[in-house]
């Protein structure tokens, strides 16, 4: 299949990602100007949070914020209403004429969504500093809302520690493709990455790691740097940024990783693994590796303790708690695992993963919130209130779904970013962990399986992209991994699937790209040529 090439960029007239779910091409053009104002119809703080981003956004290009007016004038004006008969939560309808830009939106959410729909039509040069005095925006009439509410990206930043500037600038590019949720990655084995006071040494000791592989985990003989290497959030610094992904109507999910994943915690707390006498290190290649928390009450009452840290810093429903990739080794040969499988009467390591998730949960529902973990959650029966994020293939949601329980679709398929984007693999691009996942594959993808029942396929609630950073110890580089195959995902979570269309998404990508061009992202370029 041919692709279209950086030479052919075209302007194209509704370059709009995701593609709207009825968008009427009308005749005609707006001209903002600094003479236009903003009118609102209903002065609630989070509505004027929307627009607020709007007039900043002029200001920035034009040195000209958009004025709010407390009348509504018939020209060059930007009329912002809330409006009930729109049925979607995430619903909105945009209407752009020669006099006059109409949004209404079921809630502030929405209207934050049209003016990413709005933007999208400005001219890219509205993206930078710029002597733009003023610029048309073509007319049209969309009405909008999302297929799925879920519409999720994971940033790993435990394997490589990423400034808190980059983390902005990430959630300011997922919000301008209308992603709602950035699930934050914040422990493992090669890092802890969160500020906990009652525990110092998680950002004293497992934070750092004495050094880093050189090239592939798969290399032989393995290879290091010799430099030490880490970094931490400060809770204050997680606050702010927390409330900058609010004004942008995004929800941060924390990840802390349990059962296994946990090598950084226990170097700094080893009474927490099953044989505290043993030289637990902050490892320094990447794996699933054997030393997991142990399954005793100080291991409980550690995580509570962290839990409830976290939950003061991240208001979400949900918390992640990992539960992937947790060997059963060191249960196995933990006298202490094995009685509490006899005292609880449990039938092996995999029910007793099922017990420590459950425990967690029921914590985690006591404070008001809900779990999410990766699909190995489900071995030995899954907790009672969890959501699965399905990652080994769809297998797991499935059989989630089938039981009743909420499903994020995560395919290693289709949706692992971390992945090469040609045929050439390592001998043709930066080094990454393997596979190959072209925009066009991710694009492909539908998040629900056609093996459930209309009813099954209900509790899908979205899908999310994942970002591991094993081989990504930058943020040009994330950003290199992630654009343009986050425009893909924002398309197959937000867009109807029979509206889907890759050659139309090309032809819109092509142009509104051209953002990202003035934002100064590294995208690749690599979905412009047949690889």
């Amino acid at each position: 299949m041919l692709h279209l090439r950086a030479s052919a960029q075209e302007k194209y007239r509704y370059a709009i990602i995701p593609k709207p779910v009825k968008l009427e091409e009308r005749e005609g053009e707006f001209t903002l100007n600094k003479k236009t104002t903003i009118y609102l119809s209903s002065a609630t703080a989070d509505l004027k949070k929307a627009t607020d981003f709007l007039s900043d956004l002029v200001r920035n290009a034009t040195g000209n914020p958009l004025m709010y007016t407390d009348k509504a004038a018939k020209k060059n004006s930007i009329h912002v209403s809330l409006d009930s008969s729109i049925t979607h939560q995430e619903g909105y309808e945009l209407t752009v004429s020669s006099k006059s830009i109409q949004i209404k939106a079921k809630t502030p959410a929405g209207a934050f969504l049209a003016v990413q729909s709005l933007r999208q039509l400005f001219p890219a040069d509205i993206e930078a500093s710029t002597n733009l005095k003023r610029f048309t925006i073509p007319a049209v009439h969309i009405q909008d809302e999302p297929r799925f509410a879920y519409r999720g990206v994971m940033l790993d930043v435990a394997r490589h520690f990423m400034p808190l500037n980059f983390i902005k600038k990430y959630i300011d590019l997922l919000a301008f493709y209308k992603i709602n949720t950035f699930h934050f990655h914040l422990t493992e084995d090669q890092g802890w990455r969160i500020e906990i006071k009652k525990y110092p040494k998680l950002q004293q000791v497992g934070a750092w790691r004495k050094e880093t592989l050189i090239g592939h985990n798969n290399d032989k003989p393995r290879q290091y740097d010799g430099k030490r290497y880490g970094g931490y959030y400060t809770q204050e610094e997680l606050k702010e940024l927390v409330k900058y992904a609010q004004d942008r109507f995004i929800t941060i999910i924390p990840e802390i990783e349990m059962p296994g994943h946990s090598q950084a915690a226990l170097a700094a707390y080893p009474e927490l693994g099953c044989s505290p006498d043993a030289n637990y290190e902050v490892a320094t290649h990447w794996g699933i590796f054997k030393d997991i928390y142990c399954p005793n009450e100080a291991t409980f009452t550690f995580l509570e303790d962290v839990l409830t840290e976290v939950m003061a810093i991240f208001p979400s429903k949900y918390i992640h708690i990992g539960g992937d990739e947790a060997p059963k080794d060191a249960w196995k040969k933990s006298a202490y695992a094995q009685e509490v499988i006899k005292r609880e009467g449990l039938k092996d390591e995999h029910e007793l993963q099922s017990y420590f998730i459950q425990r967690m949960e029921k914590f985690l529902n006591s404070k008001g919130r809900s779990i999410i973990g990766w699909d190995e959650i489900l071995e030995g029966g899954l907790a009672p209130n969890a959501t699965v994020m399905s990652w080994r293939g769809e297998k797991g949601g499935i059989a989630a779904a089938k039981q009743g329980h909420k499903v994020i679709m995560s395919p290693s398929s289709h949706l692992y970013i971390d992945s090469y984007q040609t045929k050439a693999g390592r001998k043709g691009e930066p080094l990454a962990i393997g596979r190959y996942l072209p925009l066009e594959k991710v694009y492909s993808y539908n998040p629900v399986p056609k093996s459930l029942t209309p009813e099954e396929g209900k509790l899908v609630l979205g899908a999310q992209a994942n970002l591991w950073t094993e081989y990504i110890p930058t943020s040009d580089h994330a950003e290199f991994m992630s654009f343009p195959r986050i425009c893909a995902l924002a398309e197959i979570t937000w867009t109807p699937l029979a509206q889907k269309n890759y050659q139309d998404f090309l032809k819109r990508l092509n142009s509104n790209i051209q953002h990202l061009d003035k934002l100064k992202v590294n995208y690749s370029k690599y979905y412009q040529s047949t690889p």
